[in-house]
């Protein structure tokens, strides 16, 4: 396995996503378990003391249905980042975070916001538009199955319940269709035949050094000398006839 595989299919594409999500239900549990109430972390727009929750909010969660929604999609999102992006996946994870929740924090109404769906928003435009800007059949590929998945999510950037934070919606998604802009570059190296490659010596190519510049085939081929095969002596057969004469018929 090359370097390059080993890396693709390390524990970590699948680790650090888990771990992430495992943190959310450790917040939780303790919260259950304990009777504590997180909610005070959360963001509370436009005070100095709600600036917390932009680290603190995406690790709280109100009710069992709430962290259960954000496990699935964020688990599946990050995993595909920490797979395909592994340059820039921890850049677009910790400052998609920090700013969406900085934007959310400008923008929001006077409530708590809590929950880890703003960074689902940032994970899913992140995927959708960069695999689209990077023409490559893998990532455009990502890209259909993410719309696929969480295309639905789209309606809950508009204010169509009170009780959810449309907001954070809406900043992740922005943010995240901003770092598709952002980060540039090829993030999967294309193959090259050996004839692509700067290094390449069309002189020491077995096949094209029997073509002259006007592509004409001058090969010669081996003369092959035939082999005599010697045949091992025979024993010698010595064949007899016996005639016999028909006999006379008598009446």
């Amino acid at each position: 396995m090359t370097d390059r595989n080993r890396l693709y299919f390390s524990p970590e594409v699948i680790g650090y996503p888990l771990l992430f999500v495992l943190l959310l239900w450790i917040v939780f549990w303790i919260e259950s378990r304990f009777g504590v109430n997180f909610n005070t972390l959360g963001i509370y727009p436009r005070t100095f003391k709600g600036l917390i929750g932009v680290v603190s909010g995406p690790f709280i969660h109100g009710t069992l249905k709430h962290i259960f929604n954000n496990s699935v999609p964020l688990f599946v999102l990050s995993t595909a980042l920490f797979y395909f992006y592994r340059n820039i996946r921890w850049k677009v994870l910790f400052l998609g975070l920090l700013l969406t929740g900085i934007a959310t924090w400008t923008i929001g109404r006077p409530s708590l916001h809590i929950g880890a769906s703003g960074v689902v928003y940032m994970l899913v435009a992140f995927l959708f538009f960069k695999g689209i800007f990077s023409k490559q059949f893998q990532l455009t590929a990502l890209a259909l199955i993410v719309v696929f998945l969480y295309g639905g999510l789209l309606w809950y950037v508009f204010p169509v319940d009170p009780k959810i934070s449309w907001e954070g919606h809406l900043s992740g998604f922005f943010v995240g269709l901003l770092f598709a802009f952002l980060f540039k570059g090829i993030p999967l190296e294309n193959k090259k035949y050996e004839w692509e490659k700067e290094d390449f010596d069309p002189d020491k190519d077995p096949f094209i050094s029997q073509f002259d510049e006007n592509g004409n085939f001058v090969g010669q081929s081996k003369e092959v000398e035939p082999e005599v095969l010697e045949s091992p002596e025979l024993p010698q057969i010595e064949i007899i006839y016996t005639i016999k004469k028909k006999p006379e018929s008598k009446d």
